[in-house]
């Protein structure tokens, strides 16, 4: 077909009988029979069955050479190495740890290593430790994204055949991922990227063959598809956490299909439309969480042993891990002990000393001139406070464990006052409320030293224990929750960090706990109450309490990662290559590994996106004035199969221009794949106008069609064959900052560079010369 020409204007073409849906069969309209031997030989030869083998043969081949190439290069950890490689060192182990991307991917880097024989002993602690000293099988576990990424490159081949595209379009876009630069970059190392691309590649080739069999429904087969696509979805979802991009996407298609389905034309009896709605939910629905559940229930299975995460979850959390802290030393408080309180997330201990507040701030604001209360970092006798019971108590027994909303005074036990807060402006905030100490025999204040003591997640009355009892200070006259933040106070108070309280009661950084029983009330043996504890065996906690409780945090953890990062890029920048990531470098040799996509491919991958929307956007346009200028088969084509892989772009692409944390490009590597699939269905569409059809399988009440077949003609092979040449050359242009060798001097770094916006190390200074 022709494309717009230079001019804007879109040329039009022969009127056609042909309508087609892209994965359509049935029609209405007569189908002009086609002899096939009219197709050019080549283009014959190439697409009869034994050459689409040898094509996909040869793909996958020259995928897994280049993604195998001295794999075992660098001997050393390599980015974010240091992360996953140390995550399947933790199932190894079965140690416990806190990721903010779901397990499945993490999972299989365990099983590889343990099936390589790793031991999990070796930490991944930095950037360039070495491999071989420490006797890592690591080359094993580095095969298996490998692998994937290699498999992917067949199944992208897949999906354009299955859509209608002949052998020379979908090798076209196969090699696209085949000779990109950053796809080979993220398959070599132990990253989740290349586990993504692969089950999502998969999730499209799944969903594509399910919807070929529309006029089989409820078939095996069409069961078959239905919930491999299920289970493929689960599996993208769980390997990372941009994964749930897949069921956004697949989720948009079925809305499109069932909304098709709704049309009473085409479906005459809403019972039928019910029946498809509910094999969708059971597929598409359904089967996903079943397997994504089963994801974290075989992670928690795995790692119930303490490990580095335990410190993210909740007591109740951490005392089902054994050989937990809290589990092994927490004990039961009671009043009179004399403790030490540690905030949760800053972890320095509540601190006062006998030196006051100034009278005056550096902003002009007054003080009460009361004494100190701040946040400190080290252990001190100032750090110790006692527990101050408000009513009456028994001599002995249970009555005297301070439990959950009971309301208490906290006594500091080397000033002898007693923590209080009250309505004055704190130092560094003036929205909070000051904290000091009162005088412990004055009660002309009494209420204003009065606290309840909230503990998370607890039923009413529950023992506050120490390590495992995270609880709120709640003052209770003006009902602000003790706080502290990272901003340390002036020179007055000894760079210590600001203690205040916070207005909001409920804010989830306002948690404390017993850091330690320093001694007991009076006539309370200590040593006695902890050789009473009960065995330390690890606590049960339902299976939907931890999850829900991890999947909480992964989202706020991951929403706050926000800080600044040398290599983070914009999305807007993303598809054409502006800068990328440094992976690797060593200074011997000058060798480094520089993350970036082979500039042809996704320049053309962005050409060919721009000309997708500009050919949609021409042709509504030209329709609103009665204006064919695409043939309808063609333009279903354009919508259905290529609008598809569209969406899929889409819905991968634009909401990170919503998120405010780290992005880096590695984050478009999905769209990417997308982009090129794209690029072939354009390619298509400019070469000829004529398409391959019927796409899907023929039901039993569906009337036959003619088959069709698309006609590149010559310059089709001709064509995807110099793009393929163009590709080989670009990719072995920069595979040195692919792989990381050979090294390059200052001058080969600078030719290298084909985008002054790359920053790459060892790049040799330019100097200007007189003349």
């Amino acid at each position: 077909m022709a494309e717009s020409s230079a001019s804007g204007r879109l040329r039009h073409r022969k009127p056609s009988a042909q309508h087609d849906s892209a994965l359509s069969v049935d029609s209405d309209d007569d189908h002009p029979a086609q002899d096939p031997r009219s197709r050019a030989k080549l283009e014959q030869r190439l697409e009869s069955p034994e050459a689409s083998m040898i094509i996909v043969g040869v793909l996958t081949a020259l995928a897994f050479a280049l993604r195998f190439y001295k794999i075992n290069f660098p001997d050393q950890v390599v980015f974010d190495e240091v992360h996953f490689g140390k995550f399947a060192a933790y199932y190894i182990k079965r140690e416990y740890y806190f990721d903010v991307h779901p397990p499945f991917a993490k999972l299989l880097f365990g099983l590889a290593g343990w099936f390589v024989g790793f031991d999990g002993n070796f930490n991944f602690e930095n950037i360039g430790d070495s491999y071989t000293d420490n006797h890592v099988p690591y080359v094993g576990m580095r095969a298996l994204p490998a692998i994937l990424g290699s498999l992917t490159v067949p199944i992208v081949y897949g999906i354009m055949k299955e859509s209608g595209y002949g052998a020379v379009i979908s090798a076209f876009s196969a090699c696209l991922i085949l000779f990109d630069n950053a796809h080979v970059a993220q398959s070599r190392l132990i990253l989740l990227d290349a586990a993504l691309i692969f089950f999502l590649s998969l999730t499209m080739y799944c969903y594509i063959r399910f919807r070929k069999l529309r006029y089989l429904s409820f078939t095996p087969e069409w069961w078959g598809w239905l919930i491999a696509t299920g289970v493929f979805m689960a599996c993208t979802w769980g390997s990372k956490v941009n994964g749930i991009l897949a069921v956004f996407a697949i989720g948009a298609a079925v809305l499109v299909d069932l909304w098709d389905l709704l049309d009473k034309r085409k479906n005459p009896i809403i019972e039928q439309f019910w029946r498809q709605f509910a094999a969708r939910a059971v597929g598409l629905i359904l089967v996903p969480i079943i397997v994504y559940l089963s994801f974290f229930w075989v992670h928690f299975a795995i790692l119930t042993h303490s490990g580095t995460g335990d410190s993210f979850m909740s007591p109740q959390f951490q005392e089902s891990l054994s050989g937990n802290e809290l589990l092994m030393n927490s004990i039961e408080l009671k009043y009179y002990d004399t403790i030490t309180l540690r905030h949760k997330d800053t972890k320095v201990f509540l601190h006062s000393h006998p030196e006051r507040y100034p009278l005056r701030y550096d902003d002009g604001r007054i003080s009460s001139q009361g004494q100190q209360v701040t946040g400190y970092g080290h252990a001190d006798e100032n750090n110790w406070w006692q527990i101050i019971p408000t009513k009456a108590l028994p001599e002995t027994g249970r009555g005297r464990v301070v439990r959950s909303n009971d309301v208490v005074q906290l006594l500091h036990v080397t000033t002898q006052t007693n923590l209080l807060t009250h309505d004055v402006a704190s130092p560094l905030m003036p929205t909070n409320q000051e904290f000091t100490t009162w005088d412990k025999d004055d009660y002309a204040r009494y209420n204003d030293t009065l606290f309840t003591l909230q503990l998370t997640g607890a039923y009413e009355g529950e023992p506050i224990r120490s390590k495992s009892g995270y609880l709120r200070l709640v003052h209770v006259p003006t009902k602000v929750s003790l706080w502290t933040h990272r901003d340390q106070l002036p020179d007055w108070a000894f760079r210590q960090q600001e203690v205040n309280g916070d207005k909001n009661p409920l804010d989830r950084s306002a948690i404390w706990f017993a850091d330690e029983i320093i001694s007991a009330g009076e006539g309370d043996d200590l040593a006695m109450r902890s050789s009473a504890q009960q065995a330390k065996t690890p606590k049960r906690l339902g299976f939907f309490k931890k999850f829900f409780e991890l999947q909480i945090l992964m989202l706020q953890h991951n929403a706050g990662l926000t800080a600044s990062h040398p290599y983070a890029s914009l999305p807007i920048n993303w598809p054409f290559l502006l800068s990328g990531i440094s992976f690797w470098t060593q200074t011997e040799g000058q060798k480094q590994i520089y993350l970036i996509g082979n500039i042809v491919g996704w320049w053309t991958c962005a050409l060919a996106m721009s000309l997708y929307v500009g050919v949609l956007g021409a042709d509504l346009l030209a329709r609103r004035r009665e204006i064919d200028a695409i043939p309808l088969p063609v333009r279903n084509r354009l919508w259905n199969s290529a609008g598809f892989f569209a969406i899929v772009w889409f819905i991968h692409y634009f909401p990170f221009f919503l998120m405010s944390r780290q992005l880096f490009i590695h984050h478009y590597l999905p769209s990417h794949l997308a982009s090129a699939l794209v690029a072939g269905a354009v390619l298509h569409y400019l070469l000829s106008e004529t398409i391959e059809y019927p796409v899907s399988i023929r039901g039993h009440s569906t009337r036959l069609r003619p088959r069709q077949w698309a006609e590149l003609g010559q310059k089709g092979p001709i064509i995807v064959a110099a793009f393929f040449i163009a590709l080989f050359f670009s990719f072995t242009y920069i595979a040195p900052l692919t792989y990381g060798t050979p090294g390059l001097d200052g001058d080969a770094v600078n030719a290298k560079r084909l985008l002054s916006s790359w920053t790459l190390h060892f790049a040799a200074k330019a100097y200007e010369t007189e003349s």
